[in-house]
């Protein structure tokens, strides 16, 4: 099955799973990894929580409100793991694929939103 068919739901959980590893990485490490992986911590689980928040919204306001966060989260996270392959905390290759799993979960979350608006104005 291809990663397009899995719900963003396991989809956002499987990927905090992947930063929490990630994370208890860098927390080993000596330097600046430790305070890295605190942003990236927030920012990478903060993700399918607000995903997983949006399944229980109270309106379609609030399901797009709360996707928004998300979205936002996301796209911090890509900044943080993009800043750890720039400064060569841990290599591009350990990363490059995280990094597009990033990219991918931004664009889902995006289609969602754009899907759930233009819904919402018909």
């Amino acid at each position: 099955m291809g990663n397009n068919l899995i719900p963003i739901t396991e989809r956002s959980f499987d990927f905090a799973v992947r930063v929490v590893n990630v994370c208890k990485f860098l927390d080993e490490q000596p330097g600046v990894g430790k305070t890295l992986a605190k942003q990236l911590i927030r920012s990478g689980t903060s993700i399918g929580a607000n995903v997983e928040e949006s399944q229980a919204a109270q309106s379609t306001a609030d399901f797009i409100h709360k996707l928004e966060i998300a979205l936002k989260e996301a796209r911090e996270t890509r900044y943080w793991l993009k800043l750890l392959i720039a400064a060569e905390v841990i290599s591009e290759n350990r990363l490059l694929p995280f990094l597009g799993e990033a990219n991918e979960l931004i664009k889902i979350l995006a289609a969602i939103i754009l899907k759930k608006k233009q819904n919402r104005q018909k």
